[in-house]
Parts: C-alpha cells; sequence; structure tokens
C-alpha cells in the first residue's frame, strides 16, 4: 500500500513538472526548448543535432541540461518570449565555455542578451529583419519565405538547398490545388487508419505536384510547399571538385533543423528561386564566404559585402583558399561542358 501511494504521489508531481515544460502561449523556440529539457528529464538523452554547434562532449551537454531543469523549474514565471529563454540559458551557463553558449542559443533560435547575433543558425523559427544590417539587399524582394525545419537531404551542394512552406502561411494556402488538399486529408486519414500502401500512393501524388506533408516545429505533420532555393551571390565548389563535400556540409551545419528565412529576388533558368538564407539571425551566404566554401559569384551579384568576405577568407587562407590555385566553380563547369573536365 505504501509503495502505491508514493508512486501515485510521484507521478502527480511529475505531472505538474511536465506541464512547467510547455507554459501556455510560448513562442516555437522557448517550447522547444522547453520540450527538450522535459525529454532529457525523461530519457538522459541531449538533442540530435545540438553537437553540430557547441564545442563540448555530449556529457557536458548533459550537465547543462541537468542545470536547466532545475533552473527551469525555479524560474517564476516560466519563460515565454525567446528574450527570457536566453537570459534563462545564460544564467545558467555563465561558468562555461563562451562558443558553447551561443551555439546553444543559436540552436534554438535564441537571441543573445547582449544583443550580439548567435554564431550558428537557429533550431526553431527566427525570421531575421528584412533590413538585417550584414545582409544588404541588391534587388527588390519579390517574396519573403518562412520556411520549416530543414531536412538533411535537403541540401544538395554548398550553394542550393531545398525547403518547404506551411500552406497555411499568407499567400499560399489559395494557391494550393484542391485535389492536393483532398490528397493530403485522406492520406491522414489512411495513415490513421495504418493504411500505409495507400498513404504511400498518395503522397507520391502530393509530391509529384510539388507539395509534401511535413513535421513542423512542433511535430505537427501540415502540408507544405516546395522550394529549391539557389543562395543568391555565391558559388559553392561542385561535389566532385576538392573542397565540393566540405561545402555541402558547411551549409548543412548552418541550415539542418532550422526554420529559415528566405528573401527571394529571382527565378533562375533553372526553375530555382534565387535569395538570401537567414537563420537566426545569420546570414548563411556571409557565414560560407567568411569560412571560405564559396566564391562570391561577382557575374551575378555585385555586393561589395559579399566580395569584402570572400577577401577576407583568402587572407587568411581559410577553406578552398588553402589550395595554392583553386579552381572557380563555373570555369570547372565551362571545362566539363567543353570535355575538358
Amino acid at each position: 500500500m505504501g509503495n502505491s501511494i508514493y508512486r501515485f504521489l510521484c507521478g502527480v508531481c511529475s505531472d505538474l513538472s511536465d506541464a512547467a515544460f510547455t507554459p501556455h502561449g510560448a513562442h516555437d523556440s522557448v517550447a522547444k526548448l522547453g520540450q527538450d529539457i522535459l525529454n532529457f528529464q525523461r530519457t538522459k538523452q541531449v538533442p540530435e543535432g545540438l553537437g553540430r554547434h557547441v564545442v563540448s562532449s555530449q556529457n557536458a551537454q548533459a550537465n547543462w541540461y541537468k542545470k536547466l531543469q532545475v533552473a527551469w523549474k525555479k524560474a517564476r514565471p516560466t519563460p515565454t518570449t525567446p528574450e527570457d529563454a536566453a537570459q534563462l540559458v545564460v544564467l545558467t551557463l555563465k561558468n562555461h565555455q563562451k562558443a558553447d553558449v551561443e551555439g546553444f542559443l543559436a540552436f534554438y533560435g535564441l537571441p543573445h542578451p547582449n544583443g550580439a547575433a548567435p554564431s550558428a543558425p537557429s533550431h526553431a523559427p527566427a525570421p531575421a529583419p528584412a533590413a538585417h544590417p550584414t545582409a544588404p539587399t541588391h534587388k527588390p524582394v519579390k517574396a519573403e519565405l518562412h520556411t520549416l525545419p530543414v531536412d538533411a537531404k535537403a541540401v544538395a551542394d554548398g550553394d542550393t538547398v531545398t525547403v518547404y512552406v506551411d500552406v497555411s502561411e499568407r499567400g499560399e494556402s489559395s494557391s494550393v490545388p484542391a485535389d492536393i488538399k483532398k490528397a493530403a486529408a485522406e492520406r491522414t486519414k489512411a495513415r490513421a487508419a495504418r493504411d500505409y500502401p495507400k498513404a504511400d500512393a498518395l503522397q507520391k501524388t502530393i509530391a509529384d505536384a510539388g507539395y509534401r506533408q511535413v513535421p513542423n516545429a512542433k511535430g505537427q505533420e501540415v502540408l507544405a510547399r516546395k522550394y529549391r532555393i539557389r543562395l543568391s551571390g555565391i558559388d559553392a565548389p561542385e561535389s566532385s571538385m576538392p573542397y565540393g563535400k566540405e561545402a555541402k556540409e558547411a551549409l548543412l551545419k548552418l541550415v539542418e533543423g532550422k526554420c529559415l528565412t528566405v528573401h527571394i529576388y529571382d527565378t533562375d533558368r533553372y526553375g530555382r528561386s534565387v535569395g538570401d538564407l537567414h537563420a537566426g539571425g545569420v546570414f548563411v551566404q556571409e557565414q560560407m564566404l567568411k569560412k571560405g566554401f564559396a566564391w562570391h559569384y561577382a557575374a551575378y551579384d555585385k555586393r561589395a559585402e559579399l566580395a569584402k568576405w570572400q577577401s577576407q577568407a583568402q587572407a587568411a587562407r581559410k577553406g578552398l583558399w588553402a589550395s595554392k590555385k583553386p579552381q572557380e566553380p563555373w570555369e570547372y563547369r565551362k571545362a566539363k561542358r567543353n570535355g575538358g573536365a
């Protein structure tokens, strides 16, 4: 009897604790952090992908979540805004390495309390402002997209990524064909009934039309429209070139699992949307150039800032600039077309 009462009371306490980690009205990035802390409380596992953004080991990361678990429970009121959550993280991890704290904040898309931009992209939606000081526009922005979390398979190379936008976003829903909406509803029912062959067939119909049902930042499956994005102003090494693999990995590290803001300027001859990518306050092209994993594509984008960031990487011999005579990707493609590569 005594053990039964004990287990019952523990269960009640656990339920109360669980509710504290998912406060009503919390911002998506805060809700994600709370959910990850709760998951750690249950499984003792840190989130997959965090290691891409921090320098310490998984054991050290587990220690952070132990501390945050205690701090979160003590917080009054419980954090609901990105600013409040960021303040809690910084105070809790104040004795840890700066790179770890900044990487942790960026992983969740939380702002740095002192106003500095995170050193890596976000884990949750954090749209960059159109007038971001390090991302000057060079043409009128035709459209602004806010994407769902980017899948690892979506990165084709160092300058192209496939993204999905929830059709419930403004301007998207009205353009979805009626048969695709119907197919999505039927697929949801088929999955619920565990009729997976039917669900797979419907998914193909949806995908062939340029849509897909994918999880949003809260893990809820939604109908989304597909966009292929060609990063404006940079040209990364082709996959078969030296540093091609490294360029792809660098872009993957910046965008995987993140919700991006995309400023679209144009459409190229391959049907890709050409634009700028922002992830949690980070201008993606800037990072690719500064790390030496892309060239400034001056033939199509003459922004002086891009040239400056390339020059900085060249001077520091970063990435591809460690080679004596790196070949321009556009010259490589030209040679390949002419049978010389």
